[in-house]
């Protein structure tokens, strides 16, 4: 279930939220899009990129009529990849980029840690939300340890991915994807 909580810079819990509709205006008023998309045909959990982008083929057209996007490509990452500490561990730190930052979980589950102003959102994304990050939104994500997700990622840059590190260990001073999803259940 697609869940927000919003702690205070102090890492005290402010309030969670499990009802979409509050979650997404809770994100719309600091600028985060979020969206639920639903494919338009079956898919095989084991679909590669070309199927995963046949089945989500109207939503990205719409999306891509919003923004001109110089690429969009899907990754998955499983708990048997022999690299997904060192995976994990590149998005773990505080940072912002200089565009937007758009995901859609074609299934499995992340934590973004939105960092704004005096407040941090931990907004966990599952099977069939996008969400939308604003340009210099300092953030970071995490996977958990043992990552099981599959995304389409949409770039406006040739570059793709680039991350500004903000140098803050803000991160570590919160719940882990794990810690939080299992303070949760």
């Amino acid at each position: 279930m697609t869940t927000l909580t919003v702690y205070g810079q102090d890492g005290q819990r402010q309030a969670t939220h499990h009802e979409y509709a509050t979650i997404s205006g809770i994100l719309k008023d600091i600028g985060v899009q979020l969206e639920c998309w639903e494919a338009n045909q079956p898919l095989a959990e084991d679909a590669e990129q070309d199927a995963v982008m046949a089945a989500y083929k109207d939503s990205i057209d719409a999306l891509s009529r919003k923004y001109q996007f110089q690429s969009v490509d899907v990754v998955a990452l499983r708990p048997d990849n022999p690299k997904k500490a060192e995976m994990r561990q590149k998005f773990l730190a505080e940072h912002t980029h200089g565009d937007f930052e758009i995901r859609f979980f074609v299934d499995g589950s992340g934590l973004f840690c939105l960092h704004v102003d005096d407040k941090v959102y931990f907004v966990l994304c599952e099977k069939g939300d996008l969400i939308s990050v604003p340009a210099n939104t300092t953030h970071w994500f995490d996977m958990g340890e043992n990552p099981n997700f599959k995304c389409i990622r949409f770039f406006t840059t040739a570059d793709g991915w680039v991350g500004d590190f903000t140098g803050s260990d803000i991160a570590a001073r919160f719940p882990s994807y794990d810690q939080y999803v299992a303070s949760l259940a």
